[in-house]
């Protein structure tokens, strides 16, 4: 094996086990200006195989905006924690929703 396919292999490998660390990476975003009431939400009968992931109040570095809820594929033995804004020292904090 010649050392250029060998350095190739390697950072190849190195890459791969980066993907997973990096996939689990949780957001976090602090503003000074609180998300509004969010709007009643029907949640549609439950599907098998899904989880319901609530809406939620996204900022686009200028405003909120309304995310409608949506199903996402039910992951097993692990339970859907949903997006939410919490006040911290007279600023908000948003936390994206996540798996536990």
């Amino acid at each position: 094996m010649s050392l250029r396919t060998a350095m190739f292999c390697t950072v190849l490998g190195l890459s791969a086990a980066a993907v997973p660390m990096m996939s689990s990476a949780r957001v976090y975003l602090d503003v000074d200006i609180a998300p509004p009431p969010p709007p009643e939400e029907v949640v549609p009968a439950p599907r098998v195989g899904f989880v319901w992931a609530p809406g939620y109040y996204d900022y686009d570095g200028h405003h909120h905006h309304w995310v409608r809820g949506h199903w996402i594929h039910e992951h097993h033995g692990r339970h859907w924690v949903a997006d939410r804004w919490d006040e911290r020292d007279g600023r908000w904090h948003h936390e994206r929703g996540h798996w536990d």
